[in-house]
């Protein structure tokens, strides 16, 4: 099997590559090459594990937040109570379940996980007994719309606008945003919409505080770019098709670089200050893998291009956040080149070569023939997580939407790890949320059973070690 994938000529070998993909001569289907499979499982293939565990690609990342230049960390060890949340089954997420636990909180952080039998409760600490509850990590969101109740998503004055910000329109206390902590979610990427190009700048922030200034996590969150599709409006700017949107991105991005480069000669010591450019001023972080770009893009061909003109051509540390209808072809390579997928809102795609529909994040996870002549290997465990792109679904149907994977054949575990940490791990927050441990944001989702399972809910939400919403025990369980 032969997929090219192009280096250095982004519209010729995307050409070239879909034309490639047209052409591919189908297999004679035999009971081998197309295998009798449930709806759960991707029928076009037989899967291949992974070659190794899937890791994001951000080689310049700073290993401390005091090492970053461009991007601002919101505060932690808020005050908070001292709390000890006992319940049947604590999941840590990244260590193993642990039954008739106890998680002890205060000050914002996680102090202890461990065994009711041998976690002892400190003197003043309020005992909290969840009963037959299940006590998971606050869910992390890569796509979220809904952080600010004037929805202000789209000024699209350019067809790119790096200059712009979500962090100035941050709320805590909204509708939508108290539904998605009373769903489980405590942790969002607040975007800007993909009226254009590249939308500008989101926010990581929490979903409650007391204040917009103690939710943030961090800024920027991430660049939003959407690689084609929406911002095909026919609006007459500079580059309305595949072609020119590409382009208008990389030029964009290509100032940023010379901008950068321009203030690291300057730090070294081997030129003048460059002159502040508010335009450009956030597009250094980007380079020093501070963020992600987070890229809207779907279909196989444009998928294709986010992997060779982000990721491989300008190095930036690039994360999917839809990856729906048939981008899951690109399985390997993004295995290969560190880019994880964020998959969603929509979890399926009827696959028009074999009658069948699949699941989304399976195919991306498990790997597969995804069409190819020989299987190919998929992200794993760790490579794949979930979106809502609030409010297209609703932000606290989050895990609904993870569990739609598992009903099409993505692994339980992952799911969960899908929901917290991996999505941690994409935006670069893992040290702070994503599981249950010591050290990290005391952020507990305490639900009423499994959190995919959608006839459980949430009973208690914890952020930053402050109960932030109890469920009314009058309302019916169903």
């Amino acid at each position: 099997m032969m997929r090219v994938l192009p280096f250095v000529l982004p519209s010729f070998g995307l050409l070239a590559t879909c034309l490639h993909a047209q052409q591919e001569p189908k297999p004679t289907p035999t009971p081998a090459a197309v295998p009798a499979a449930p709806i759960a499982v991707p029928t076009t293939g037989t899967a291949t594990p992974p070659p190794k565990p899937f890791e994001v690609w951000h080689p310049r990342r700073p290993k401390n937040e005091k090492d970053y230049q461009v991007a601002k960390w919101g505060p932690r060890g808020l005050p908070s109570p001292g709390y000890a949340f006992r319940a049947a089954k604590v999941l840590p997420i990244t260590a193993a379940p642990i039954v008739d636990g106890i998680v002890l909180t205060r000050n914002g952080l996680i102090e202890a996980v461990g065994p009711a039998k041998t976690t002892a409760i400190p003197p003043g600490y309020e005992l909290v007994d969840c009963g037959d509850a299940v006590i998971v990590p606050g869910f992390v969101e890569m796509h979220c719309h809904v952080a600010s109740e004037t929805f202000d998503l789209n000024d699209t004055v350019h067809p790119t606008n790096p200059e712009f910000r979500t962090l100035d329109l941050i709320g805590m206390e909204h509708d939508q945003i108290r539904t998605a902590r009373a769903g489980g979610i405590s942790t969002v990427l607040y975007i800007p919409g993909s009226g254009s190009n590249m939308g500008g700048f989101g926010t990581l922030t929490k979903t409650w505080a007391r204040s917009p200034e103690e939710a943030l996590v961090r800024f920027p969150g991430s660049l939003k770019i959407a690689q084609a599709g929406n911002p095909e409006r026919g609006s007459g700017d500079l580059g309305t098709d595949m072609m020119g949107m590409s382009e208008g991105i990389r030029m964009t991005l290509l100032d940023g670089k010379r901008y950068q480069e321009q203030h690291a000669a300057w730090q070294a010591g081997k030129g003048p200050k460059p002159k502040f450019d508010p335009t450009l001023e956030l597009l250094r972080g980007l380079f020093n893998h501070e963020y992600p770009v987070s890229v809207h893009t779907q279909i196989y061909q444009v998928v294709l291009q986010t992997l060779q003109e982000l990721r491989r051509e300008l190095g930036l540390w690039t994360v999917v956040v839809h990856g729906t209808f048939d981008g899951y072809r690109l399985s390997a390579d993004m295995l290969e080149s560190g880019v994880p997928i964020a998959g969603g809102p929509r979890q399926y795609y009827f696959n028009p070569r074999t009658g069948s529909f699949e699941g989304l994040l399976s195919n991306w996870s498990r790997g597969g023939r995804h069409g190819w002549r020989e299987d190919v290997a998929g992200l794993g465990m760790h490579g794949v997580g979930v979106n809502t792109d609030s409010p297209v679904v609703a932000q606290e149907q989050l895990p609904l939407q993870a569990a739609m994977g598992v009903r099409l054949g993505w692994p339980h575990e992952w799911a969960l790890r899908g929901l917290t940490i991996n999505a941690a791990h994409f935006a670069g927050i893992e040290h702070r949320v994503g599981s249950l441990e010591v050290g990290k944001d005391a952020d507990l989702g305490i639900w009423s059973g499994d959190p995919i399972d959608p006839r459980s809910h949430v009973d208690v939400m914890v952020i930053n070690g402050t109960i932030c919403y109890r469920r009314d025990p009058s309302r019916p369980v169903w």
